[in-house]
């Protein structure tokens, strides 16, 4: 099994401004269910946006939920690993 190249994945995906501003957006998102109590650090849950970012979804307290991080984390994939 080849070890995975961190720094060569950032450089080519993770490092772009789009995913960079992505990246900024999934965290405040977090920040704002923080402060209103919804999720804790440690809590298990992930705050899952329900019309996800990538298909055109926002930030906005109505489409933002938590639940539990196997919940968020195992939707349907294609074959090529895109969301279904």
């Amino acid at each position: 099994m080849a070890t995975r190249n961190y720094k060569k994945e950032y450089e080519s995906y993770q490092g772009k401004p789009e995913q960079i501003k992505n990246r900024a957006a999934r965290n405040s998102a977090r920040a704002e269910m923080v402060k209103k109590g919804v999720v804790k650090k440690g809590d298990g849950k992930d705050v899952d946006h329900k019309h996800p970012i990538v298909k055109g979804g926002g930030n906005g307290a109505s489409n933002l939920r938590a639940v539990p991080a196997s919940q968020n984390r195992s939707f349907a994939r294609t074959k090529n690993g895109g969301m279904k």
